[in-house]
């Protein structure tokens, strides 16, 4: 008597133009994408080629490849969600958890850099004037690189491939602890710890400016509390649903939220460069003036002074340009 095996046949998972959350992330990160490498392209452009090489330039061109790099490798995520499965291999599963996070780590560690440079140009503008060059900022680059990828390669070390019906690029901690102990890092190295320094940093510089009442564009200012601002207010979701997850990881409701909060974080790749538009100078034909605002924005401020000092402001632009 022939006896036929008893085969499972594979579960079909519900086509992604079905689900409304599933459809809002694909959209979502598409429009990312495109914006992101325009603008980041559009950015590193400038700040790389068309304006005068300057410290500010440097910090801005740092931020602007981080996010490109970040906006090149989404479309993994996005081709996740479509298949519903991770048919990339071993090595971009974990490539892209490091290039993710280490986007993360420089983006706030620059930021903490600029707050701190422009805190310093503030409180001590003679010394600043002196000591504040393009190759020091170009060391400094590289050092919150540096950083910013030892902390990230943890995240690539705990990825793995799920082989199964449907594969899953994961997180495969070994214990609760290293889940835990990975989150609990990641906000204090790459959240709350940046938070608190660029916090003192913009007191300083308040009580500087109200005290001495500085003569000094508010350019540098503007454009840094922009980033800033944007940078904690897309992270700061991402957070509170990593946490979340620790414990309640099988509810749906956590794992569509975790989505949604990471959809937000990865919109911060394409804003600055229509931050630094935002802040650049008026012009009236705005549409026109869309990279003389770019531009405006991430060039070098003039150099800050009391207004007791006997320097006349064209030898101050004079000396700037040594930034």
């Amino acid at each position: 008597m022939n006896s036929t095996p008893n085969i499972t046949s594979p579960v079909t998972p519900t086509p992604c133009i079905r689900e409304p959350m599933c459809m809002f992330y694909v959209v979502a990160n598409v429009i990312i994408i495109i914006l992101g490498v325009a603008g980041n392209g559009l950015v590193i452009w400038i700040a790389g080629f068309k304006v005068k090489k300057s410290v500010n330039s440097t910090w801005y061109l740092s931020l602007a490849l981080s996010d490109l790099l970040f906006c090149l490798i989404l479309p993994f995520f996005v081709g996740e969600k479509i298949q519903k499965q991770w048919n990339f291999g071993l090595f971009m599963c974990k490539f892209r958890s490091f290039v993710m996070f280490l986007n993360w780590f420089s983006s706030i560690y620059l930021l903490v850099i600029i707050a701190v440079d422009r805190c310093v140009v503030v409180v001590f503008p003679v010394w600043a004037q002196n000591r504040r060059t393009i190759g020091k900022a170009s060391v400094i680059v590289v050092l919150a690189w540096i950083v910013s990828a030892a902390l990230s390669t943890p995240m690539a070390v705990f990825r793995e491939v799920e082989y199964g019906k449907r594969n899953k690029c994961i997180r495969n901690y070994t214990a609760d602890k290293d889940s835990i102990g990975t989150v609990s890092a990641r906000f204090l190295y790459g959240f709350a710890i940046p938070l608190l320094i660029i916090i003192v940093c913009y007191l300083i510089i308040i009580r500087k400016l109200v005290t001495n009442e500085i003569a000094k564009t508010k350019k540098p200012l503007k454009v840094m509390s922009a980033l800033i601002v944007t940078f904690f207010i897309c992270w700061m979701p991402f957070h509170i649903f990593s946490f979340l997850e620790i414990n309640y990881k099988t509810m749906q409701f956590v794992k569509d939220w975790k989505s949604f909060t990471m959809t937000i974080a990865n919109t911060n790749s394409f804003l600055n460069p229509f931050l630094y538009a935002f802040m650049g100078k008026d012009i009236k034909n705005q549409c026109h003036a869309l990279l003389s605002k770019i531009q405006n924005a991430i060039e070098e401020d003039s150099q800050p002074k009391s207004q007791g000092t006997s320097h006349t402001t064209s030898s101050v632009a004079k000396h700037s340009t040594a930034f």
